[in-house]
């Protein structure tokens, strides 16, 4: 098995273009699969795999009292691989059919609301250091681009047009896109480059566009401490992260009048389906403004009123 993981591994590496993050969680999930042929005492010889192993490996999941989340993101790694296998020709498509995702409840992701943006972003405005100016101009690209985190840490200064208004980036599989930034991100971007930046670079050959106090490139584990120390600054709480601000950038287009397909290109979607979680933000986002708004829907009707059917007087003179 060792030798397909690693076939595997290569093809999802030097083919797809999965990241490094991707890789290292495709690998956990994977030698998961491994030990539990071999504690089964089933050795793993894939030829020999069979749907009682595969049911099996969920049930032993399972009482492991993961999340259903989790065990749904391991069946997803180890069916891909079953398919991988199956194009190798090493195991039948039938046992695909033997390995089900387990039902995961649907949760729509938290945002911000505009109000919300303003108080995070003054949070950062606090200060003119070159650490400050940092996080402000990077808060606003963050939410300006929709970015992952894996991609905006990797952006170089090569990267932007900010005549243009605009910035580059790579996302998943290498993929490259082009994005508009609001002109209140550019001057913040103008301000780090010329205020903040030359401070920090230390090595004259780092292109990354957003350094640490060392002078290297901003990690993701700096991103996420920054991202939670300023909500936590601006009285938002612990559960704000860079992920947050891709979300509510993605809502907040939506609720302004963009299509799905334009937000799905932006945000690198491969899929308008993974987009189309954002519609129904939107909605519920609108249908708690309408509850709180709308004097009708401020009570309950029949603790109010009486309900009766509109008076018929299609018949009066």
């Amino acid at each position: 098995m060792q030798d397909y993981l690693d076939r595997y591994l290569d093809h999802l590496r030097f083919e797809r273009g999965y990241s490094s993050h991707t890789l290292a969680a495709y690998t956990r999930d994977l030698m998961q699969f491994q030990s539990y042929l071999e504690e089964e005492g089933e050795g793993a010889e894939l030829v020999n795999l069979d749907p009682s192993q595969l049911q099996g490996f969920l049930a032993w999941l399972q009482e492991k009292s993961y999340k259903t989340t989790t065990v749904a993101r391991k069946i997803a790694a180890t069916r891909a691989f079953l398919k991988f296998l199956y194009s190798e020709g090493v195991v039948s498509s039938d046992l695909l059919e033997w390995l089900q995702q387990p039902r995961v409840e649907k949760r729509l992701p938290r945002t911000l609301s505009r109000d919300q943006v303003e108080c995070l972003l003054a949070a950062a405005s606090l200060d003119d250091t070159p650490l400050a100016l940092r996080d402000r101009a990077l808060l606003e690209m963050l939410y300006a681009s929709g970015m992952r985190a894996s991609e905006i840490i990797n952006v170089k200064i090569g990267d932007l047009d900010l005549d243009a208004g605009l910035v580059r980036c790579f996302g998943k599989g290498a993929k490259e896109r082009v994005l508009p930034i609001y002109e209140k991100a550019v001057a913040w971007l103008r301000t780090y480059l010329t205020s903040g930046r030359p401070f920090l670079q230390q090595d004259p050959d780092e292109r990354s566009l957003f350094l640490n106090n060392r002078g290297n490139a901003l990690t993701r584990q700096g991103l996420w401490f920054l991202v939670q120390h300023y909500a936590e600054s601006a009285g938002l709480g612990g559960w704000v992260t860079p992920h947050t601000l891709r979300h509510t950038f993605a809502t907040h287009l939506l609720e302004g009048g963009a299509e799905l397909r334009e937000i799905q290109q932006m945000l690198g979607h491969a899929s308008i389906t993974t987009t189309q979680v954002y519609t129904e933000v939107s909605s519920r986002r609108k249908r708690e403004a309408y509850d709180r708004a709308h004097p009708r829907a401020r009570f309950a009707v029949h603790d109010k009123e009486s309900v009766r059917d509109p008076v018929d007087d299609s018949d009066s003179g």
